[in-house]
């Protein structure tokens, strides 16, 4: 596990990295790789910059830092920084620098990743779930869902490979050739893969190459994870509210037997429940998770 690092990609919000470190270091987080995006203009400088001056100061673990020089946005800044981090490490577990969790959540993602690294089918790993869309009866077990998830989640290099060789609507086309309709898993995927270039989204050109490839994440039953950035500084946060999850509890056990990789019958139904064509206000909710910037 020491040697599986956290990608942490950070912008302009000071008071919501210092709480991320803090999870991160009660999590006995070993490594970090940074990637700090650049200003937009003088406006967010000063937030940027003490940004930056928190992750230098970071002294529990191996911290390597990028600091960009320009202004990539998030979707752009993601696509960068995993795919550097890939190249170099097998496995690795993607943080953003809004969303905290629970002790004990590194580890066990870290244990996931180390249980299913030979199991193509199985693409990535994540710390959230939402009663909407986690199945019921799944009681503490972990279960599979073709539907990948962008909110802390673990990756191989083996699975991000191809992530910059497409777009999402070339994805989408390939996930429409497996029998995967573009909203199969939900009425806002489409619209957001219009739009991946012009907003700048990585997450649905995620969703989809997992689509496409007939690949699986694994989910666990409740959420160790939950978005603090629900206020005036985060976009759509309005919208993104209808995500929120109760308050956290214990990080579930790690299992002594893990699932086959199978994905829950129920997923694709919950997914398309959550947000069926039509309903403009859960559409704009959800497109909020994978557009927060």
């Amino acid at each position: 596990m020491n040697d599986i690092p956290v990608v942490l990609f950070a912008y302009a919000r000071p008071v919501h990295l210092r709480q991320v470190l803090a999870c991160l270091r009660e999590n006995g987080v070993p490594q970090i790789h940074a990637f700090a995006d650049g200003a937009k203009g003088p406006v967010d400088r000063a937030a940027v910059m003490e940004t930056r001056k928190q992750l230098r100061a970071v002294d529990w673990c191996e911290m390597r830092l990028t600091e960009r020089a320009e202004n990539l946005g998030l979707g752009r800044n993601v696509l960068a920084g995993v795919g550097e981090v890939a190249a170099a490490h097998e496995m690795f577990v993607v943080w953003e620098d809004d969303l905290v969790c629970v002790p004990g959540t590194y580890a066990w993602i870290c244990a996931a990743l180390q249980h299913y690294a030979e199991e193509p089918r199985v693409m990535s790993v994540t710390a959230w779930t939402h009663s909407r869309v986690t199945p019921p009866g799944v009681g503490d077990q972990p279960y599979f869902d073709a539907h990948a998830e962008s909110w802390v989640w673990g990756g191989w290099s083996r699975s991000w490979h191809g992530m910059d060789s497409v777009n999402a609507l070339a994805k989408q086309r390939a996930a429409a050739d497996r029998g995967v309709p573009p909203d199969g898993y939900g009425a806002d995927l489409p619209a957001m893969a219009r739009d991946e270039e012009r907003k700048n989204l990585w997450a649905v050109r995620w969703l989809y190459h997992h689509l496409a490839a007939g690949g699986l994440c694994l989910r666990p039953p409740w959420s160790m994870v939950e978005h603090i950035g629900f206020d005036a500084q985060a976009t759509h946060a309005a919208a993104a509210l209808g995500w929120t999850n109760p308050p956290l509890l214990i990080a579930p056990p790690v299992p002594t037997v893990w699932p086959e990789p199978r994905e829950h019958p129920g997923c694709r139904q919950l997914w398309r429940a959550a947000n069926p064509g039509g309903w403009r206000q859960l559409w704009r909710r959800l497109r909020a998770r994978f557009s927060r910037r």
